[in-house]
């Protein structure tokens, strides 16, 4: 039986290859199809694997001469890192693998993010770690769909433990793999950002008159992991314009929290050029991991405890200052048309006048800097409003048909 879909097994065959063959046997024994990629870098694989790491240090431009002459392990596994990624990404192109798995330690972990991080969504990517949700991997290096199981009790040679891990991951990426239904790329796709609506109101108006100008919208949540996503697609160049809205993600990385989406939340749709309308939602609080502990610094404000997970406390007016500052700069990088719409009157529904958050002080200086940070690359929109109101959605539909009519986002392509 010819197999359906063939699934790229990652990992160093020298130390490996008892754990690499049965993740590889299970594959093949539900009909699937494996090519075997070896980084090892000293060793040799104890079987015949299909791409070597001579051929997978040569396609990150270096050779395994040098990874294994280098007297650095880091600086090795890196060069394996860049060839793997180049590697599993030439291959997906050319139609040899519909997905991929890597499993390893730490050193095959961080190799195996760059290797997830290459591929683009929708190809199924797992990663069999020992370090998996460990809080050493960064938000900015986790690929948007990536998936992991924790490598239990797999460390050093098989046992009933660790292949309950390995078979359930390969029958994970062989089924994700069959089942697997990339974005359709048949309308322009509109990036947005948001949080639930219990705070904040747009989407709710602007995904549907979006969808009926002809356009695809994803709505990503802004805590942390959804953030990242968001940028890794921005860096590819897959939306046709962003409306970047929930831009609170910057204030939890200058404020240190643990939901982070990385130092470059909110730049790389304006890098690489693509049409963004972005705003100032939640800007007057940070988000943080609610059962940890407060931090002193922050202790005695004001604050929202959303679930056990989650809990967002307000920020003083000279942090603000600060924020709207980072935000400036932030817009400063972009190559292509930009917009910020700045509802005066706040930007969270608990920011209201009669809400348990608002801060009269804050709210102004907030307003003050960020006019006066706004680059001279970005159009200013100050609105004398809130953004839950109306009168946001429209301004941000006016900007966005003005920017279709002008030919700087592509035309939607209705039903």
């Amino acid at each position: 039986m010819s197999a359906d879909k063939t699934i790229l097994v990652i990992g160093t065959y020298d130390t490996k290859d008892d754990e690499l063959s049965y993740l590889a046997g299970c594959i093949t024994a539900q009909g699937g199809g494996v090519l075997r990629m070896d980084v090892s870098v000293l060793g040799n694989p104890v079987s015949p694997v299909d791409i070597t790491k001579a051929q997978v240090a040569q396609a990150g431009g270096s050779s395994i001469e040098a990874a294994m002459t280098c007297g650095d392990e880091n600086t090795a596994m890196q060069i394996m890192a860049r060839g793997a990624a180049a590697e599993a990404l030439r291959l997906y192109r050319a139609g040899a693998v519909d997905g991929v798995i890597a499993l390893g330690g730490t050193m095959g972990t961080d190799l195996a993010l760059d290797v997830c991080a290459a591929l683009p969504l929708g190809v199924p990517k797992y990663v069999v770690s020992t370090v998996s949700f460990s809080a050493m991997l960064p938000p900015e290096r986790l690929a948007a769909d990536i998936q992991m199981i924790l490598w239990a009790g797999g460390l050093y040679g098989l046992n009933s433990v660790c292949k309950s891990s390995l078979s359930q991951a390969a029958g994970a990426v062989l089924g994700a793999a069959r089942a697997a239904a990339p974005p359709r790329a048949d309308r322009p796709l509109i990036g947005m950002t948001s949080f639930g609506k219990t705070i904040l109101h747009y989407m709710v108006t602007l995904k549907p008159e979006l969808e009926k100008r002809g356009y695809e919208v994803a709505v990503f949540h802004a805590t942390g992991m959804g953030g990242r996503a968001f940028e890794s697609l921005a860096s590819q160049g897959a939306f046709a314009c962003v409306m970047d809205f929930a831009t609170q993600e910057v204030v939890n990385h200058h404020m240190g929290s643990g939901i982070s989406a990385g130092a470059d939340r909110a730049t790389n749709a304006g890098r690489r050029g693509t049409a963004q309308i972005v705003s100032s939602a939640c800007y007057d609080l940070v988000d943080l991991i609610g059962w940890q502990p407060m931090p002193p610094r922050l202790q005695g404000r004001p604050t929202h405890a959303h679930n056990r997970l989650l809990t967002s406390v307000v920020l003083e007016p000279a942090e603000r200052v600060e924020i709207a500052q980072i935000l400036g700069t932030k817009l400063a990088q972009a190559t292509g048309p930009s917009a910020f719409v700045l509802p005066l009157q706040g930007g969270n529904e608990w920011d209201r006048p009669d809400g348990p958050l608002h801060d009269a002080e804050g709210l102004a200086a907030f307003n003050a800097a960020m006019q006066a940070a706004i680059p001279a690359t970005t159009t200013l929109h100050a609105l004398d409003c809130h953004i839950n109101d109306p009168e946001f959605c429209e301004k941000v539909l006016e900007i966005f048909d003005t920017w279709v009519a002008q030919g700087l986002v592509p035309a939607g392509k209705p039903a």
